[in-house]
């Protein structure tokens, strides 16, 4: 599980998906809409889901958790 790093309260899952994937907005809505992305454990079809301090998000093999500083 990689620990990717915030510096505000929250952030929403397609700003994360960037920024953990390092994808285009579009990408990480493709990917979103297509049911690829669950958040702790649960398939997420909406971009804007907020995602607080240790929330994990996974897509494919890869897990990845919400840290806010």
């Amino acid at each position: 599980m990689e620990r990717i790093k915030i510096d505000t309260p929250f952030i929403k899952l397609d700003s994360f998906l960037k920024l953990a994937l390092g994808i285009s907005g579009g990408d990480a809505k493709n990917i979103i809409n297509e049911g690829l992305v669950k958040v702790n454990e649960n398939i997420e079809t909406r971009r804007g889901k907020k995602l607080y301090d240790h929330d994990k998000v996974s897509f494919e093999d890869e897990i990845f958790e919400v840290i806010c500083l």
